[in-house]
């Protein structure tokens, strides 16, 4: 069971991975939708799976309320303020914290099929979300929106989800092992 209160150790490694979330924001290809492919949706889930879902979240939150309250720290055509929320990749951008929490749950399993599954769940939802503001910010249909930010998206997605899956479950418990993460 998860304890209620944040330790110094809780909060660095949320700052950490907040940071990591905002390095890696810079490596993106640009579409022509207006709606990046980034290395967020590859790090946001990770922070899930190797914080688990209570501080994967915490550290998704930070990102998103910093971006938010104006820090040029988002991919899309609006790098920061309420303007990137509001605007076409917001839906994106305010589904992020579930891809982190629907990621740690199904971490917590301790099963690859269930770590599967939620994070699959996260990457819907993110796409949903995203598909949806999207729509209504630019007045496309929803043809057009799925053919324009979702389909590309997929089979990098599909290379992200394998590497989480591999590769988060071993940095967590290497993390664990050597004592840093409890």
């Amino acid at each position: 069971m998860e304890r209620n209160r944040l330790s110094i150790r809780d909060m660095c490694f949320i700052a950490i991975f907040t940071a990591l979330i905002i390095a890696v924001v810079p490596i993106r290809i640009p579409m022509p939708t207006g709606v990046p492919m980034t290395l967020q949706t590859f790090v946001i889930p990770l922070a899930g799976v190797v914080l688990g879902s209570r501080r994967g979240t915490y550290s998704v939150l930070v990102y998103v309320l910093l971006g938010a309250v104006g820090l040029p720290i988002f991919a899309g055509p609006v790098p920061g303020g309420i303007g990137a929320i509001l605007g076409m990749t917001g839906g994106f951008i305010l589904s992020f914290p579930f891809m982190a929490w629907a990621a740690g749950i199904g971490a917590a399993k301790r099963n690859v099929l269930w770590l599967t599954l939620w994070i699959v769940i996260g990457m819907a939802v993110n796409f949903l979300c995203g598909m949806v503001q999207f729509m209504i910010v630019t007045g496309s249909s929803l043809e057009v929106a799925f053919y324009g930010v979702v389909l590309p998206f997929l089979p990098g997605d599909a290379i992200k989800l394998v590497l989480l899956v591999v590769l988060g479950p071993q940095v967590r418990r290497l993390l664990e092992r050597s004592g840093v993460l409890v």
